[in-house]
């Protein structure tokens, strides 16, 4: 199984090498669709063997010994091309981060270690959680893949100003997906670290695709940002190492919470935050918007943003009461009321995504600061829904963008007539978001009774107005796509790797309301039993999980509503009512002095209400990390 693991990381990354050499067009693309289906099904094979009971966690002292001295060869060729590309772009910071981590990083390996003859007893962590990490990263991120294949067929007849570097941008992935998996699996803190810094340096390859300034800007924030939490892991693991004596996670997470443990684990989870894109750090992932579509699925969805999420979960046993856990539920609150009523003054597809992924993020987070079983269970949920259902949709917002050449919601009453089926999916992603009994809202119902059962009043306000808000740009977008222009425009057809990677997405959107009882009683309820030392029950009690697949059934058959029972049915049209003046087409009215006008119909966007939401977010934030690491260096002091 080590074995397997190490494959589940390497083969991705030798696969991303031969993308990245290799200039034939059919050669790459046959390449990235073997690592698409590779990820997936090496994602598989270790769920597969994790419970058939085939699993040891010991490795070859041998192979140990070369991955160790490989990791810091490219620890240092990293740091030689982070200050280079920032020197070249005129972006100091990031270089100075790195300056200072590498050199950390080396002395803490090459002496302390050795020193204290710090060792590590489980290479590798496979329980519950990581085999549902593994499944969404390989799954997810592997359908994200070979939906690339057909992506980058049209995107540089769409996109003519930006050069072409397919191997490039394949290979970027494929690393990216390499790095993902190692991070979920490794015990080790050095090597979740290099995987970590991985992650950082993917994104910031694949933000900067276009070479555009723009791009260039928003590539480095997100450098810098990753960055600077990247150095606040390398403190944590120094720390570990020197006080603590330990660079094994499982070995930290077991230990008492007091003020000495809590140091690292704040560091840590202030690492977390800043890749989970919280307040004040969530600039970063809204400036990836300017990457292409695959980029943004990888980074919002399923992956990058996830990796914060999974830290924070492993440190779950340190939070909830602790200063810690107060200040990673108040973080994670405040930053999902606040981006949930900034989603609102969107029109702009992928930034509404953007958004709603930040806020979903806090969600999560808050869950996880508050620690409960039943808190935990919620964020389990909230991470298995969010994946596929964000993932499907930032996928489709790509294809609208190739049909439409436009993002804007507002332009998406022409899309049913290009792309029925494309509607569908969108259709199906937006409920998965925040309709019932779709498994986003079934996850917030457990998040409200978990946070009603700890006592955390004001979290339950905070998760009824940030979850009010989610109404409004959701059904802003959901009636655009039903709101029919009747206008002709050409069909859409995909290419045959959108079509699938879509296809499934939507399959597993629809499939984790009927499976999430099975995963409930068989993956997260074991594992929190094991966390916590007592049988775990679901927050959601049988009777209403009964009544929510029913609903869902019921759902199910509500296209039979759309087909017409007789010729005369078909095709019937009402007219909008224009207080009398609709010329009879329903696309003009009767105007002023006799002129006729299209009709048009624009969302209300609200920018003036919530446009300075996210300043006092930031600032609540800020202030409150500063508390609580002056409540932790006055602990130890004292």
């Amino acid at each position: 199984m080590p074995y397997l693991v190490l494959c589940s990381t390497l083969i991705p990354v030798a696969l991303a090498l031969l993308c990245f050499v290799i200039r034939v067009d059919i050669v790459r693309n046959s390449l990235m669709r073997l690592g698409a289906l590779g990820v997936i099904a090496m994602s598989i094979m270790t769920a597969f063997n994790f419970w058939n009971g085939d699993f040891q966690g010991d490795a070859a002292e041998k192979a140990i010994h070369i991955i160790d001295s490989a990791m810091v060869i490219i620890e240092i060729a990293i740091a030689l091309l982070i200050v280079f590309l920032g020197i070249k772009h005129k972006k100091y910071i990031a270089p100075l981060f790195t300056v200072i981590q590498l050199p950390l990083m080396l002395w803490f390996e090459r002496a302390v270690v050795k020193e204290k003859e710090l060792e590590v007893d489980r290479l590798i962590v496979l329980d519950q959680l990581s085999v549902i990490m593994v499944l969404i990263v390989g799954v997810v991120g592997g359908l994200i893949a070979l939906y690339t294949v057909g992506y980058m067929k049209w995107y540089h007849n769409l996109h003519k100003e930006v050069k072409e570097q397919k191997s490039y941008f394949f290979a970027v992935i494929l690393m990216f997906l390499g790095a993902m998996t190692g991070l979920v699996l490794f015990n080790n803190l050095i090597w979740i670290y290099f995987c970590w810094e991985i992650t950082s340096l993917s994104s910031f390859l694949l933000i900067g695709y276009t070479k555009k300034d723009e791009a260039v800007d928003n590539s480095f924030r997100a450098l810098t940002i990753n960055l600077g939490g990247g150095l606040a892991f390398a403190l944590g693991i120094v720390y570990c190492g020197m006080k603590l004596e330990t660079i094994e996670l499982s070995r930290l997470i077991a230990l008492n919470p007091t003020a000495t443990v809590l140091v690292p684990a704040f560091l840590f989870s202030l690492a977390a935050l800043t890749k989970s894109a919280q307040f004040p750090f969530q600039s970063w992932l809204l400036g990836a918007m300017v990457a292409p579509t695959p980029s943004s699925a990888l980074l919002h969805s399923a992956t990058m943003v996830k990796a914060g999420v999974y830290l924070l979960l492993r440190l779950s046993p340190l939070l909830g009461t602790t200063n810690v856990g107060r200040i990673v539920t108040l973080i994670g609150g405040i930053t999902f009321l606040a981006a949930s009523l900034l989603a609102i003054t969107q029109s702009d597809a992928k930034r509404i995504l953007a958004y709603s992924t930040i806020a979903n993020l806090g969600l999560i987070i808050t869950c996880i600061g508050i620690a409960t079983p039943e808190a935990l269970w919620a964020a389990i949920f909230l991470v298995i829904f969010h994946a596929v259902s964000k993932s499907l949709l930032f996928l489709s917002v790509g294809e609208v963008e190739h049909q439409l050449h436009s993002r804007d919601v507002d332009d998406m009453s022409n899309l049913y007539g290009v792309s029925k089926s494309l509607v569908i999916f969108l259709l199906i992603g937006i409920a998965g978001m925040f309709l019932a009994p779709f498994g986003m809202l079934i996850s917030k119902w457990a998040a409200m009774k978990a946070f009603i059962d700890s006592n955390n009043l004001h979290i339950i306000m905070i998760l009824c107005f940030g979850s009010a808000a989610t109404l409004f740009y959701w059904t802003k977008w959901m009636g655009k796509l039903v709101a029919l222009s009747g206008k002709k425009l050409e069909k859409h057809h995909f290419h045959m790797d959108e079509r699938i990677s879509l296809f499934i997405h939507a399959v597993l959107t629809l499939s984790a309301c009927f499976l999430f009882p099975l995963v409930s009683s068989k993956v997260v309820l074991p594992y929190l039993q094991n966390m916590f030392g007592f049988s775990a029950n679901s927050p959601i009690s049988q009777g209403n999980v009964w009544l929510m697949i029913a609903m869902f059934s019921l759902l199910l058959i509500l296209p039979v509503s759309f087909i017409p029972i007789s010729k005369k049915q078909k095709g019937r049209e009402v007219l909008t009512y224009m207080a009398g003046e609709n010329v009879g087409d329903n696309k003009s009215f009767n105007a002023s002095l006799g002129v006729t006008r299209e009709t048009t119909s624009v969302n209300w966007y609200m920018k003036d209400v919530f446009g300075n939401i996210g300043f006092w977010g930031n600032l609540i934030c800020i202030f409150s990390m500063i508390a609580v690491a002056v409540i932790l260096i006055w602990g130890i002091l004292k």
